[in-house]
């Protein structure tokens, strides 16, 4: 009797203390878990459709109103298929690589897995943060499409479309898509040397830049170039190309907060400014040096503005753009007229002298006025100096560089042994890619 009193009591006690655990436990805050935000996932669908019209149709009137009429469609023909080619790339494998996991710490310091091949699995209702992942998906998938249309500039009117198919292939998996990974999926650049690159400084514009600069340099110059007069055809369609860009710049650099907060606001209002400081000091010393401002020269400060505040939008204050803006268009047209000389290459539409002069400084710049005495909200965690900074971000543009530089040396010489060069033949220069490779012309004129 005395034996089940005391196992009674015990049990009675074991239970009370359950409870009282249980009640303890239930007072502590859960881990909230991940839930869609209806206006968050709106907003940057917003900002994915404002992406998208950067390129089709921004970059493609862009492009297509510097090249000579007889270029026009392969140039707007290459920005479609280079954008439809991207995201279909990015659905199968891309999107898992960059911002997947694989079973090796090691490996996922540069790239991810095949963990969402094909985005199996992603459902509806799965959510990355506040947002769809479906929207994070497309999103970042318009940045993939618009970072391969860049490259497109360098070596326009002269590559053939079957060698640059496979090059804008060869560069995205092995070098799109891992830089990606390591500056925004948590990969090496991120963890170890704590870059701040907000919406594309080294993955999107440097990294562009340096695949067309081995493009421009693998293709050579075009007939004629220096002796014969290559001026754009038509300056008005590239002004309205700039300005779809400027317009969608904003969907690509506040959007990358993936929520319209005042760090949104911020990196919308430096996209507003920097530009604007650019164009005009591209302007100013165009008018100074050579005589007379072009539109062309103003639309170029413009762009030039644009990437330089790319990955530093967020982090820099108003004053911090505007310098950011004025020594980009200064840099910018430097690297349009002097560095081009003296590299002795054939960038046809400049894009290395913009987005990758544009991005290097920009990249750079960011180190130092994302600094509070300058303004700026303050250094990456790991880093609690300018100098700490600013070597972390030398080193981004470094190895951006060196990754780029040789996937794509090693991209266009495979090409070359594939398609039996990568430029098109003199007969074929000379008609224009127009009719050679795609049977159309730009303007049936009667």
């Amino acid at each position: 009797m005395g034996r089940a009193i005391f196992l009674t009591c015990l049990l009675l006690m074991t239970g009370t203390l359950n409870i009282a655990g249980a009640e303890e436990s239930a007072s502590l805050p859960a881990e909230p878990a991940a839930q869609l935000s209806l206006v968050d996932n709106c907003f940057v669908m917003i900002c994915a459709a404002l992406v998208i019209l950067m390129s089709v149709p921004g970059i493609a009137l862009f492009y297509g109103g510097l090249v000579r009429v007889k270029n026009m469609l392969s140039v707007l023909t290459q920005t479609v298929m280079a954008f439809s080619l991207m995201f279909v790339l990015w659905a199968v494998f891309g999107y898992s690589l960059a911002f997947g996991t694989n079973g090796s710490e090691f490996l996922n310091n540069f790239t991810g897995g095949f963990d969402k091949f094909l985005m199996l699995g992603v459902l509806p209702e799965s959510v990355n943060g506040t947002l769809s992942e479906f929207t994070f998906f497309s999103f970042q998938g318009a940045f993939a499409g618009i970072t391969s249309c860049l490259i497109l500039g360098s070596f326009a009117e002269r590559i053939k479309f079957s060698a640059l198919i496979f090059v804008l292939v060869f560069w995205f998996v092995f070098s799109y898509v891992p830089i990606c990974h390591m500056v925004w999926g948590g990969g090496y650049i991120d963890t170890a040397w704590h870059a701040l690159d907000f919406a594309g400084g080294t993955v999107v514009h440097i990294n562009a830049a340096v695949c067309a600069l081995v493009g421009a340099y693998y293709c050579g110059k075009r007939i004629g170039f220096g002796r014969e007069r290559m001026a754009p055809h038509s300056l008005v369609m590239t002004m309205i190309g700039v300005s779809l860009l400027w317009v969608g710049w904003f969907g690509f650099n506040a959007g990358s907060e993936l929520t319209p907060d005042g760090v949104a606001a911020l990196s919308f209002a430096n996209t507003c400014v920097a530009p604007a400081a650019a164009a005009l000091s591209w302007m100013f010393l165009e008018w100074i040096f050579q005589g007379k401002p072009s539109l062309l020269g103003v639309c170029s400060g413009a762009v030039a503005g644009l990437v330089a505040i790319t990955p530093a939008c967020a982090f820099v204050n108003i004053g911090g753009a505007l310098i950011i803006g004025l020594v980009a268009g200064a840099v910018c047209l430097w690297g349009v007229h002097g560095l081009k000389k003296l590299l002795r290459v054939d960038d046809s539409l400049d894009v290395f002298g913009v987005h990758g002069i544009g991005g290097i400084a920009g990249a750079l710049l960011t180190g130092i006025f994302c600094s509070p005495d300058f303004g700026g909200t303050g250094f990456k965690e790991g880093w609690e100096s300018v100098a700490g900074q600013f070597s972390g971000q030398f080193v981004s543009v470094v190895m951006t560089i060196g990754i780029s530089g040789v996937v794509s040396v090693v991209g266009f010489f495979i090409a070359d042994k594939l398609f039996h060069g990568v430029r098109v033949n003199q007969e074929e220069e000379r008609e224009g890619l127009d009719l050679a490779w795609h049977g159309e012309r730009a303007y049936n004129l009667i």
